[in-house]
């Protein structure tokens, strides 16, 4: 239910590709998926998880790809061409 609302407020499901330098080897890169539901276009929890990273962690960010989509959205309408006899 909380996923619900929290979408129904605006918040979209964003997928985040994080490459990042490995601490020991950085000339290597290593990937990380970073999945929440966050407020596009400012994206307030990925900066949040960005600034932990680059605060806690060792490995040197190299850069950060973005996906985002909303879950609910309008309805399309569709008709079909039949009729029905109401008694």
């Amino acid at each position: 239910m909380a996923n619900l609302m929290t979408q129904l407020h605006g918040y979209q499901l964003t997928t985040a590709q994080i490459l990042y330098h490995l601490p020991d080897h950085p000339a290597l890169l290593q990937t990380y998926v970073w999945q929440e539901y966050d407020f596009a276009p400012k994206f307030p929890e990925l900066i949040k998880f960005l600034n932990f990273w680059k605060r806690e962690l060792d490995g040197k960010l190299h850069s950060v790809f973005v996906a985002s989509q909303e879950i609910i959205t309008p309805s399309d309408p569709r008709f079909f061409d039949i009729e029905l006899t109401v008694q």
